[in-house]
């Protein structure tokens, strides 16, 4: 999609901070980090939230979750721990309708998160 910041991202028309791709998803760095560690797994192809990307049932919302374990891994906070959260809708804290895990570490995380 044209207007979708994240599509943008993807195609390289919006510069970001890329930590890892693949051929069907890209992560970087969260502009407005919450944690010491917050990197975005995002599909390439424009789903608009986790629910779309589900039923796509073609294998890449576990490719998403792959990347962010992967991701875990590069930033060295696989072995102490990370957190993958999908926010769906807007009473969920989505902001950019294009579906994307936010991979949080670097310190303890705190439960309930709000």
């Amino acid at each position: 999609m044209s207007d979708c910041l994240f599509c943008r991202i993807a195609a390289g028309e919006i510069p970001a901070t890329r930590v890892l791709e693949s051929e069907r998803t890209l992560a970087f760095r969260d502009i407005n980090p919450q944690a010491p560690v917050h990197v975005l797994v995002i599909p390439k192809p424009h789903y608009a939230d986790l629910a779309g990307l589900a039923a796509a049932d073609d294998g890449l919302l576990a490719e998403v979750a792959g990347q962010a374990h992967k991701v875990a891994q590069s930033e060295g906070i696989a072995e102490t721990g990370y957190r993958v959260v999908f926010n769906t809708g807007s009473h969920a804290g989505q902001t950019v309708d294009h579906a994307h895990a936010h991979v949080l570490g670097g310190r303890p995380m705190t439960w309930p998160p709000g």
